[in-house]
């Protein structure tokens, strides 16, 4: 592993060397070692099936509910070990995750989704109030869409629904699952820039989860790339973003001009920063 996210910074979540198995059989990460500093944006990138998801749910231990297990190597968030603890338990401590595919209560509207975002607090009613009033400064469009039943809003809409209600848990760490997933490019900026906002503005930490590899490192601080559920580099977002495996790697684009799919595939077979 290269250097450290932010040597300045205090480590918030330092994930250590974990694996994780499925149905006692199935081994999808091995060895995956990250840290995300406290107040920084860290983006895990790779592949759809690269092991991404599944790193977010050990961190939030949301693994049991899909029969997966972290079986080595150990989670800790702000110096304490949490990987045994319940998601419940998580949250308190201030660690949310935004679930990949914008999981809404689609019955309920979007103010009574944000409020679900809540039920782990013990803040009175004033408080809540200020959450939400937080909550409408960063996403106005959820104030004029606040009546609305969730499942009838656009799908930019449910993804500030859903970053918005994990706000409302007062979150240290929001770990945010393919946030650009199915939304037009508009759309991906105006959630990313809220991100951005948030990061700065509140000192949210986040690990994004992101196949959109050039706008993630756009707004990351750090990056560190899974493939087949291993870290194969990682480093500097400018650093990543410039570098030429990267961009041929994900983008089909070389010094020499964007290649073409049958060369781009010749490419990953050859797995050239594994040398």
């Amino acid at each position: 592993m290269s250097a450290q996210p932010d040597p300045g910074r205090q480590v918030a979540l330092s994930v250590n060397n974990i694996e994780v198995i499925y149905d006692h059989v199935i081994l999808v990460l091995r060895g995956v070692s990250l840290e995300v500093p406290e107040g920084g944006i860290v983006a895990l990138l790779g592949a759809n099936g690269a092991g991404k998801t599944t790193t977010l749910k050990a961190i939030s231990n949301l693994l049991h509910a899909e029969r997966g297990e972290v079986t080595k190597g150990a989670i800790e968030f702000r110096g304490q070990r949490v990987d045994r603890l319940t998601p419940n338990d998580l949250v308190r401590r201030g660690v949310c995750q935004v679930m990949e595919g914008r999981h809404c209560f689609a019955h309920l509207t979007v103010e009574e989704n944000l409020l679900t975002g809540a039920f782990t607090r013990k803040g009175s009613r004033a408080d809540i109030a200020q959450a939400l009033d937080k909550v409408y400064h960063y996403f106005p469009r959820l104030k004029e869409r606040r009546a609305s039943l969730a499942g009838y809003t656009s799908g930019g809409e449910q993804q500030m629904t859903a970053l918005g209600r994990a706000l409302m848990a007062q979150p240290a760490m929001i770990l945010l699952d393919e946030p650009s997933m199915g939304l037009a490019p508009q759309i991906v900026e105006e959630i990313f820039e809220i991100v951005g906002d948030l990061n700065a503005r509140e000192g949210v930490s986040f690990l994004l989860a992101e196949q959109n590899t050039m706008v993630a490192l756009r707004y990351a601080n750090y990056g560190y790339i899974l493939e087949n559920g291993r870290v194969v580099m990682d480093g500097q977002a400018s650093e990543l973003a410039n570098n030429e495996d990267v961009k041929e790697f994900y983008l089909g684009l070389s010094t020499a001009g964007r290649r073409s799919f049958r060369d781009v595939k010749h490419y990953r077979r050859r797995k050239r920063w594994l040398a």
